[in-house]
């Protein structure tokens, strides 16, 4: 965007500062008008035959564009994405205390990668983590769609739920919450601080009974 010396037309089309067609004037008269007005000279349409200027201040055109690209910035929200890290022999109670984080993460309007790791011989039993993530998703329904089906990455399944647009927009009503960086957040599978984990670990990698039991 040229501003005043600095538009190289012989002759511009003209327009005031409350957007009034003045008309097709040489550059020198409406560098004239400008400076008469306390104005700039501003060119709005470098492509038009002849180039289209305005009579505007342009330090003030500028601080309120800035203004505006603030106020926008402010109201946009960026989805995080939280990682829930599910074992495949969890007990019930952990899947509920899983389950909630799933829920609050969903009604504040991130999406949420569901991630299972398996040890030893329990990837053989690979169905049963699917089972257990349609069973998780299942119970979001209401909350979240499926982004990403359950799928295999080496030894993690892995499924990703993205909130339903209502859920996201009743989020940011209630909270009025502003933008946020994306970030990747991992919920603690056992948040008793139970070491019963850790030992189904070393037995998953090393016992004879690593493998999941039959269901």
């Amino acid at each position: 965007m040229r501003v005043n010396d600095e538009i190289r037309a012989r002759e511009v089309r003209l327009i005031g500062e409350n957007g009034e067609q003045i008309g097709i004037v040489p550059l020198r008269e409406a560098l004239r008008m400008a400076q008469e007005a306390n104005l700039d000279l501003v060119e709005v349409a470098s492509t038009a035959r002849p180039v289209v200027c305005r009579l505007m201040d342009f330090g003030r055109f500028k601080y309120e564009q800035s203004k505006r690209d603030r106020e926008a910035r402010k109201k946009q929200k960026t989805i995080d994405i939280k990682e829930v890290q599910i074992r495949p022999t969890i007990d019930d109670h952990d899947l509920e205390v899983k389950t909630r984080a799933v829920s609050r993460f969903l009604q504040e309007g991130d999406k949420v990668k569901l991630v299972i790791t398996f040890r030893g011989r329990q990837i053989v039993h690979a169905d049963l983590g699917y089972q257990l993530l349609k069973e998780i998703s299942g119970s979001m329904s209401e909350l979240a769609v499926i982004e990403k089906p359950a799928h295999l990455e080496g030894r993690n399944m892995i499924m990703i739920l993205s909130p339903r647009p209502q859920a996201r927009e009743q989020s940011r009503e209630r909270t009025g919450a502003p933008a946020r960086r994306e970030t990747t957040t991992h919920e603690d599978e056992n948040p008793q601080g139970s070491g019963q984990a850790d030992e189904d670990d070393r037995q998953g990698e090393s016992g004879p009974d690593n493998g999941l039991p039959q269901a």
